[in-house]
């Protein structure tokens, strides 16, 4: 058996293979010699004393014993060609491993993707950052892999009674992630490896048996007696299947109105709303690891702060070390902004959503537009961004303590977002009472995090596609829509996940009620 072990070390001894056993041998009181493998199975940081400490648990295997390394394995996929067909609208995390999951239990999807494939993406995403052309389907948000494809690849969830995280992070290294992930307190792909990654499960899909159709729109849904009978595209053509699993993503805002046009019922959800804030990563180094240089041996550092401001929560949101900010619009006339890293995470700058809660009275202004009354609130905040920097893609900005104090700024240094930026007071860009939460919340910032508070912060608006402005209410066991039979709401745009992981885990249970709701066997 081998030995437990679950102690700290300096981060030069967990990078190091040799250290790493001597260290384990001394715990164990044992030598090192007697040590055949030391294998990690938890890793995490802990800054809080002056001197960085790395978090391990992990295994020892003693020389006298068989050890042979793990290998993660795809499960038996079965080809689908000729079973029955389930539609399964969006090829983000939620589509794409309801696919899978479909395909396990021995159905046949039909994946639905209004944008391009992965590749086929990047033209466009060049012609949003270099000039300030949006694709209203083809663009950060929309496209194979959804917006986690190029946002960063975080696959961290603190939700963690939704379902076996470790079965999901187990299936993107079968696809091709860094084992590491399994072992991270916060595992990332990184936004240069994760399209190999999409695309290869795509492949997947297909060599099964099952489809998945790029620049295909859904614009309408055949509903008869309350029960799902297909989807129309919008080239006119038809697909008739009597399970749909809607998994379209947070900015799916024609699909929202189309439901409420079609009185298929649909909810107001509260969301949050902020700007997305750059500082030098090397200052936040020195914020969040007391010294003056990071090392060779300490990652990018990251941080998570949470005040309560007014009886609201502001906190940072999809943290991004190492990352860029980059431009997230799905329609022209719109600005919106949101960060990724690559893998390495070795930018020169650290941005993270700054965001406020939000409540539903706050959408009164728009209660003549009913559920999509929060939809239209987080628009006329994105088109208000887009007029006042300019009509391009240029990001309303702002110096950070020039922002708690009133100022515009009299110049913006160049940031990471590459469509530019425009000096704007952001006072104007938000609600008044936004406004003021966060220049209050931003002077608590820099309470507790001494240092934060600067003005080579910078700060970008909006950040307001945190979560899905509408929740499309279904039934807790079934899964299926309270009024439509054969309609599955799923993942982040239905309001029943938030990232890649959470909504990967829905996409999977709901492809498991579909299989139930057919009497299929369950594993």
């Amino acid at each position: 058996m081998p030995k437990e072990f679950q102690f700290q070390v300096s981060p030069e001894a967990a990078a190091n293979e040799d250290l790493l056993a001597q260290q384990v041998a001394k715990f164990l009181k044992i030598s090192p010699a007697d040590i055949q493998k030391v294998v990690v199975l938890k890793r995490s940081f802990d800054a809080r004393q002056k001197a960085v400490k790395v978090n391990l648990k992990g295994n020892a295997f003693l020389v006298d014993e068989d050890y042979t390394a793990s290998k993660i394995e795809l499960p038996n996929y079965p080809n689908v060609s000729n079973q029955q067909e389930v539609i399964v609208v969006g090829a983000g995390p939620a589509g794409l491993f309801a696919a899978l999951q479909l395909i396990e239990l021995g159905l046949k999807p039909i994946v639905l993707e209004r944008g391009k494939d992965v590749r086929g993406r990047r033209r466009d995403l060049k012609a949003i950052n270099v000039d300030g052309l949006v694709n209203e389907d083809s663009n950060y948000c929309f496209g194979e892999g959804g917006a986690g494809t190029y946002s960063d690849g975080k696959l961290y969830t603190r939700s963690k009674k939704r379902g076996d995280i470790d079965r999901i992070l187990e299936l993107f290294v079968g696809f091709g992630a860094t084992p590491d992930i399994m072992v991270d307190a916060h595992p990332h792909i990184g936004t240069n490896k994760l399209p190999q990654i999409i695309q290869d499960i795509r492949d997947k899909i297909i060599a099964c048996g099952g489809e998945v159709l790029f620049e295909t729109r859904v614009t309408d849904f055949i509903v008869k007696n309350n029960e799902m009978k297909g989807v129309i595209l919008k080239n006119g053509d038809l697909i008739s299947a009597t399970k749909v699993i809607l998994a379209t993503g947070h900015s799916a805002r024609d699909i929202f109105e189309l439901l409420h046009k079609k009185n298929i019922l649909i909810e107001a959800k509260p969301f949050a709303l902020g700007v997305r804030a750059e500082h030098p990563q090397e200052l936040i180094d020195k914020i969040q690891y007391s010294c003056d240089y990071r090392g060779e041996f300490l990652p990018p550092a990251p941080y998570s702060v949470v005040k309560q401001v007014n009886g609201r929560g502001m906190y940072s949101f999809c943290m991004c070390p190492g990352g860029v900010i980059a431009p997230c619009a799905t329609s022209p006339g719109e600005v919106v902004t949101n960060g990724w890293s690559p893998s390495k995470r070795d930018q020169s700058t650290a941005n993270s959503g700054i965001v406020v809660e939000l409540k539903l009275e706050d959408f009164k202004p728009y209660q003549k537009f009913g559920p999509l009354a929060g939809m239209e609130f987080q628009k006329a905040i994105e088109q208000k961004a887009w007029h006042l920097a300019g009509e391009t893609q240029k990001a309303p900005a702002q110096r950070m303590v020039d922002f708690t104090q009133n100022k515009i700024s009299q110049n913006i240094p160049k940031t990471s977002y590459v469509p530019g930026t425009t000096s704007v007071e952001m006072g104007e860009v938000f609600p008044g009472f936004l406004s003021q939460i966060m220049r209050q919340g931003f002077s608590e910032f820099g309470k507790s995090m001494k240092g934060y508070l600067t003005n080579e912060a910078i700060l970008h608006a909006p950040e307001s596609r945190t979560s899905s402005p509408v929740r499309i209410p279904r039934d807790h066991y079934s899964l299926e829509h309270l009024e439509i039979k054969g309609l599955y709401p799923c993942g982040e745009g239905a309001g029943y996940a938030g990232g890649i992981i959470s909504a990967a885990i829905d996409g999977e249970k709901c492809a498991l009620k579909v299989a139930e709701s057919l009497n299929i066997l369950l594993p």
